[in-house]
């Protein structure tokens, strides 16, 4: 699906204004896999997403967008907090959810994509729209690359994330 300048120009406002929000700078204290932070993470499901939706006929970018963003906006770090580590797999897409709904007022479209992100950990949940099954897979492929870096690199390598994520285009 190719885009005009315009829709582009959206996505890119879009994509900004959450970088840059205030409520969403706080996933940055948030302990992702290996070193990574939530913030930093959702950013890279985010470019990754877009750019698998953009040979796809009959997505909405935004809902894609906007479900990569905030798929785990759960706003707490559960290897601080014990009482969560048990069931955060299965539990932080509810939280994220209802974050996300207070935060930020998001569609029942972007609810669907943050609630089956974690299939199949939660096997009920299976991402049934084109948004979500992107998402999904989104997230998987950059928690495995993740998950596969060293801290003492990603920590090197910051700066040069931090760029990457700096655009969406």
């Amino acid at each position: 699906m190719k885009i005009t300048i315009e829709e582009q120009n959206r996505l890119e406002t879009i994509y900004q204004a959450f970088l840059n929000d205030e409520k969403i700078l706080r996933m940055k204290d948030i302990s992702m896999h290996r070193g990574s932070n939530c913030y930093l993470h959702s950013f890279k499901v985010a470019k990754k997403a877009i750019k698998k939706s953009l040979n796809r006929k009959d997505v909405n970018l935004e809902v894609v967008l906007l479900g990569a963003i905030l798929h785990d906006y759960y706003l707490y770090d559960w290897r601080k907090d014990r009482s969560k580590l048990k069931k955060h797999a299965k539990n932080h897409p509810n939280i994220a959810i209802e974050n996300a709904v207070k935060d930020f007022n998001i569609s029942e479209e972007v609810k669907k994509v943050i609630k089956s992100h974690m299939w199949p950990l939660n096997i009920k949940d299976y991402p049934k729209s084109k948004e979500a099954k992107i998402v999904s897979i989104s997230d998987k492929a950059v928690t495995i690359g993740e998950s596969l870096t060293s801290k003492k690199y990603k920590q090197k390598k910051l700066d040069k994330y931090l760029s990457y994520i700096s655009h969406l285009f």
